[in-house]
């Protein structure tokens, strides 16, 4: 079995760039991109806040260019899922995929986290097209705009509070009768004009045309259909990190732990990049950097490496 010097799981910009970056430093490397890769930019219409676009991107677009410019400097793209790991022996470390089991002295891990989202009709016909999970990201598109925010966490009130600055309203969803927030983050909202907290509350279906146009909404006295322009999801993320319980440190939410202020693991030659372990920012150019230095650590890592090399 061939032995690889890194193998990264994962096609989102975590993986992206650490693919580039361990290529550039002459590394043979192999990325699991997994049968759709690309990451949250794949449904993201047009990304704004990316450094070196200033007229904007494509979030597919971009991912293609991240992928090419890898693949220019010797990246090796498979493209099909992890979906069993072993990392019991160091300098040995395996990745099973469809099409078997890889070797590689080191793993980096991007496989970063997927939205929780409502599973109601229309919600993924119009997601990126009216329906989005990240108000960072998306919100410029809705200034001056009626929007809507499903959830009554810390993550629907920041959202909230991140469109108020730019929406003509704000429709905080709740669906039961009160916030799940925090008492600081209730305050906050309850404090901008703009935001309405509407309780007992949910969306019952997404309507629309090529865009869409409007929520069935359902509450105490039954459903009714009332236009808005936008619905931003905000019941949270899950890590895609299911295949490393038991093999890697994770918190209760799946999010995988690495050493404080670095990309390592606990486990010899594994590092982590991206939302697979980042649940604060969620951000393209936060994942990028931290593939950045997840290759520039496995670099190190194998430059100073006692272990021994299968043959």
């Amino acid at each position: 079995m061939k032995t690889h010097d890194a193998i990264i799981i994962g096609g989102g910009p975590a993986g992206w760039t650490a693919a580039l970056y361990t290529a550039r430093a002459g590394l043979s490397g192999l990325v699991v991109a997994g049968y759709a890769s690309g990451g949250q930019l794949m449904t993201t219409t047009v990304v704004e806040n990316y450094p070196g676009f200033p007229e904007g991107i494509l979030g597919p677009e971009m991912m293609a260019a991240f992928r090419n410019q890898a693949e220019r400097f010797g990246a090796a793209t498979l493209e099909e899922d992890a979906v069993a790991v072993d990392f019991s022996t160091p300098g040995a470390l395996q990745v099973t995929t469809d099409s078997g089991v890889h070797q590689a002295r080191a793993v980096i891990v991007a496989t970063g986290a997927s939205p929780r989202m409502l599973g109601v009709p229309g919600e993924d016909r119009y997601l990126g097209r009216g329906v989005g999970t990240c108000a960072v990201c998306d919100g410029a598109h809705f200034r001056g705009l009626k929007v809507a925010v499903s959830g009554g966490g810390d993550s629907a009130a920041e959202e909230a509070l991140q469109l108020a600055r730019i929406a003509s309203e704000v429709h905080l969803l709740v669906r039961g009768d009160r916030m799940r927030a925090s008492r600081v983050m209730r305050e906050r909202v309850e404090s901008k004009p703009v935001i309405r907290v509407r309780y007992n509350t949910s969306v019952a279906c997404v309507v629309g045309d090529k865009r869409m146009s409007g929520l069935l909404l359902k509450d105490s006295e039954g459903q009714r259909e009332e236009p808005f322009d936008g619905l931003f999801v905000a019941i949270g993320h899950s890590p895609n990190t299911a295949i490393f319980r038991g093999q890697l440190p994770m918190d209760e939410s799946g999010y995988l732990q690495a050493v404080e202020g670095e990309s390592r693991t606990a486990v010899p030659g594994v590092f982590v990049a991206g939302d697979a372990f980042d649940f604060r920012y969620r951000q393209a150019v936060t994942a990028a950097a931290s593939g950045c230095k997840a290759a520039l650590e496995t670099e190190r890592y194998l430059m100073l490496s006692t272990a021994p090399v299968p043959a």
